[in-house]
């Protein structure tokens, strides 16, 4: 993976797509969760390249014309990947991450050709109408490890999903510390509006996938 510095405040992660062409991610050497490119957003960003969802050669995308949103996008991998595919995607995170978000956008515009990204704030359980109607996809990558934001992680999630939407998870199960408990209250929460499926190992990029990494579809109940 090449890294170089640039203006002393970034470095490059390039994420290789299965047609050679490289996406180039700015990460911030000083800060916080937003600012680093974290490998569930990597295999997340990975799976939506699968052949299930993105194969040429059959002409198969399902992205196509599609409306996504990215919450927690962070540094915006996972939203850029889906836009370059085709996707008419919105990320959104803090008002902290906007200028890193709209940098990286920039950065990737050559390779998003008919589809389109947009960055936006949006504050888990706040007003959500600015994002509705409800998106086809809402993909989400490390957003469950805060305890305080459980309640409105949910919350936003149950304003932002029609019946149709398939909101699209992934995160790295981690042991230490208070993590297990949070992501047990999440899936709690979660589970009395929304039900689960866990999707194996060999529908995910065979390279980029891990056994502590999980990708789920969630939808709401019937």
């Amino acid at each position: 993976m090449a890294a170089k510095a640039d203006e002393n405040e970034y470095f490059v992660r390039e994420i290789e797509r299965n047609d050679g062409c490289a996406l180039k991610v700015k990460q911030c050497l000083l800060g916080d969760v937003g600012c680093v490119v974290w490998d569930a957003a990597i295999v997340l960003a990975k799976y939506l390249e699968t052949k299930q969802f993105y194969d040429p050669s059959s002409g198969v995308n399902v992205w196509s014309g599609r409306t996504v949103l990215e919450l927690g996008a962070g540094t915006g991998v996972v939203g850029l990947m889906a836009a370059t595919l085709g996707a008419q995607v919105i990320v959104t995170d803090l008002e902290d991450l906007q200028t890193l978000l709209k940098v990286n956008i920039q950065e990737n515009e050559a390779l998003i050709s008919s589809g389109s990204i947009t960055a936006k704030v949006l504050k888990w359980g706040e007003d959500v109408s600015e994002f509705l109607p409800s998106p086809d996809y809402v993909l989400m990558a490390d957003c469950i490890y805060y305890e305080q934001s459980i309640v409105p992680l949910v919350e936003s999630l149950k304003l932002l999903c029609g019946p149709e939407t398939c909101i699209v998870c992934c995160y790295e199960q981690r042991t230490e510390g208070v993590n297990p408990e949070v992501e047990r209250q999440f899936f709690e929460l979660l589970q009395q509006n929304f039900c689960c499926e866990e999707i194996p190992s060999e529908k995910q990029d065979p390279e980029f996938s891990s056994p502590d990494i999980h990708i789920l579809h969630i939808r709401r109940k019937a």
